[in-house]
């Protein structure tokens, strides 16, 4: 059953609640760019990197999970995330970002609302014509990259924050 259409208002009142959550580099050496970050611009908080698996997350990528692995850290800074990641092996959108631009940079921005508007918010980017590059459901949200790269220079993440999610979240803001 496809998911009905918001009227002009309900996205109206979808989007007002939206917030900036996330900006990510992706880049070669994680570690330069994490020190680089907080020696030079003072974005302290910065935990040791984990290495991430898109088999383990049942991370989409063009609608199928793949053998992606990546090294991502990330803290709180301002209102919002920033972080960083490192392709290693595989197949995902940060491997693509890093083979087009072998110097890295910013390779997506994310938006932040209850995980209830997620669908409502994510239908009408597909129904705009904006393809889905990766998708996965956490227990702290649920996460679609749209290929924006056109529109916007990078890819735009939207979130939908679970209850879990937000108490993360204030978790993150109280530690800083």
């Amino acid at each position: 059953m496809a998911t009905p259409q918001p009227r002009t208002s309900d996205l109206n009142s979808i989007t007002a609640g939206l917030e900036l959550a996330q900006i990510c580099w992706v880049v070669p050496d994680i570690r330069a760019a994490a020190q680089f970050l907080v020696s030079t611009l003072g974005v302290a908080g910065f935990p040791e990197p984990q290495s991430m698996s898109a088999r383990k997350l049942g991370m989409t990528y063009h609608g199928d999970v793949v053998d992606g692995e990546w090294l991502t850290t990330q803290t709180y800074n301002g209102g919002s995330f920033v972080e960083v990641v490192q392709p290693v092996s595989g197949q995902s959108m940060f491997h693509d970002y890093l083979a087009r631009y072998p110097m890295g940079g910013i390779q997506h921005v994310a938006f932040r609302l209850p995980v209830s508007d997620f669908d409502r918010l994510t239908s009408h980017l597909r129904d705009q014509g904006y393809a889905v590059i990766s998708e996965v459901d956490h227990p702290i949200a649920r996460m679609a990259f749209f290929d924006t790269y056109q529109t916007l220079g990078v890819a735009t993440e939207i979130m939908g924050v679970t209850p879990d999610g937000w108490q993360a979240i204030q978790q993150m803001r109280n530690s800083r």
